[in-house]
């Protein structure tokens, strides 16, 4: 049980008044004596609780982490699975056009990136993150209505500008929610359901083809599916917006005390909940952060790769010999792969405390699967299509690192700021990937297939920079700490510091 003990003093309730403690002062350092009197939202939990020391039990955290999960995750999950689905079947268009069709998706999602990580800031994060998503679902049952390229290049514009806060806003919940950790298997279990979702849209766009093929219908088969997805992801949206949380403060399904131990149980983060207020020092710091760019420079380079597959793996599977709706079909297995590589390196990462070198593996599968598609004959259709098959488990160190952004960075406008950074370049990788896929290299895509094994190889050599990084930085700061003269602040963990000015801050591998 939790137990309130009158020993010390906790930090004032308004996150916005908040003073420097007078307790721990001396001794502190001077970064984080600077930067102490803008605080973080959680210490609204704490207001009226002055004084007191709330001590969190290992039986109630256990008892309040289930509560936690069987109420969100539900939530997120379904709101996860329905982004995933594939939004390109059948779009008409020829040749090239089906290449920039499948980048101009990403030209508004580049576009938009920065401004909706600002308004997931600034916003209540779910009320945002909920209203993206409906007019997502909207925006998709316009495509349906589109009968020429132009129209359909309009739509896909606007699908990557409300897809644009779901990534970020999801990588901001686990942040509030789950402690350190918590969030790496959170974040594999709620991203492979892409992986459902694929599985899940490809049998209802192949059960959609071969019904309209066999019975007729005044719709074409590919309007009906863009109609289904669109109205189910609003729907999903809808439920979202009035179910999900903006944080522990406002959630319904916990007590009182409850939301108090909630954000209790996540001050071994190092973080909070969230700050309203653009903060300059910290948008500088996440610029000059080599972190920032080592991280931006694998979403480009990883998905070069898959904005090649996502765009291409049924024209990749007719390829290997199958027909257009039978690569709806076998498509789906790709799904399972990714649902089973992300869960598993999740879990396994958290377990072992090693995020990183753990979803190495899944990059490696990829690789080994990418080889199979070039090193085959055409005529091998089964090896070559479980090739690609094994391809579906590259997103693993993507996934790893989108947690380690809810793990490792902290301050709230330097964690908005490297999301959007991060994927931002994972949209100027998706914009280049279809690009390789050139028309003229049919059936085999040559050149596009060995661009990927190059893209993952030195993907793989800067996760071995990022390890390493981190376990140096964190060497520096047990020193650090050593120092005799060293003192940490009263309640130093919800003072929206970064990663870098705390010193009490130690990066998960």
């Amino acid at each position: 049980m939790a137990t309130h003990e009158k020993e010390a003093s906790t930090l004032p309730g308004d996150p916005e008044k908040a003073s420097l403690p007078e307790k721990g002062a001396e001794g502190a350092p001077e970064a984080v004596l600077k930067h102490a009197n803008d605080g973080d939202e959680a210490l609204k939990a704490f207001a009226g609780h002055e004084g007191e020391t709330i001590v969190l039990d290992e039986e109630t955290n256990r008892r309040l982490l289930r509560k936690i999960d069987w109420n969100l995750m539900p939530t997120s999950l379904s709101y996860a699975s329905i982004t995933g689905l594939r939004d390109d079947i059948h779009i008409p268009a020829t040749g090239d056009q089906y290449q920039w069709l499948g980048s101009m998706f990403y030209f508004g999602y580049l576009a938009w990136e920065y401004p909706t990580n600002l308004l997931l800031q600034r916003l209540p994060l779910a009320k945002y993150s909920a209203t993206n998503i409906v007019l997502w679902g909207l925006v998709l049952c316009c495509m349906a209505a589109t009968d020429n390229y132009g129209g359909a290049l309009a739509v896909r514009f606007f699908l990557g500008v409300f897809e644009a806060a779901v990534t970020p806003g999801f990588a901001l919940f686990t942040s509030q929610w789950y402690t350190k950790k918590e969030q790496g298997t959170r974040t594999g279990i709620w991203f492979s359901f892409n992986g459902f979702a694929q599985i899940f849209g490809g049998v209802i766009a192949y059960a959609i083809a071969i019904g309209v093929k066999k019975s007729g219908s005044s719709l074409a088969p590919w309007k009906i599916i863009f109609l289904v997805f669109g109205l189910l992801t609003a729907g999903i949206g809808v439920i979202f917006f009035f179910v999900m949380p903006d944080n522990q403060l406002n959630a319904r399904f916990l007590t009182k005390e409850e939301r108090i131990l909630a954000v209790e149980r996540i001050r071994v983060n190092e973080q909070g909940v969230g700050n309203k207020h653009f903060k300059s020092y910290q948008l500088k710091e996440a610029l000059t952060d080599p972190m920032t760019w080592a991280f931006a420079f694998y979403a480009c380079a990883a998905d070069i790769p898959n904005g090649g597959l996502t765009n291409f793996f049924s024209q990749l599977i007719v390829s290997f010999g199958y027909t257009p709706e039978q690569s709806l079909l076998y498509g789906t297995p790709g799904g399972a792969v990714e649902i089973v590589s992300l869960i598993v390196c999740g879990y396994l990462g958290d377990r072992f405390g090693h995020r990183v070198l753990v979803s190495m593996s899944g990059l490696i599968i990829a690789i080994l699967g990418m080889l199979l598609i070039v090193a085959l004959p055409l005529s091998a259709n089964g090896g070559r299509l479980a090739g690609y098959y094994l391809t579906q488990a590259s997103p693993t160190p993507f996934v790893a690192l989108l947690s380690l952004i809810s793990t490792n960075v902290a301050g709230y406008t330097k964690k908005t700021t490297v999301a959007a950074i991060y994927l931002i370049s994972y949209c100027a990788g998706n914009i280049i990937g279809p690009q390789v896929f050139r028309p003229k290299d049919q059936p085999r895509y040559v050149p596009a297939e060995i661009t990927i094994i190059v893209c993952w190889g030195v993907c793989l050599v800067d996760l071995a920079y990022i390890y390493f990084y981190y376990v140096r930085q964190n060497k520096k700061k047990a020193t650090f700490r050593a120092q005799p003269h060293y003192n940490k602040l009263e309640n130093q963990s919800f003072l929206d510091l970064t990663d870098k000015e705390n010193p009490e801050f130690v990066y998960t591998l």
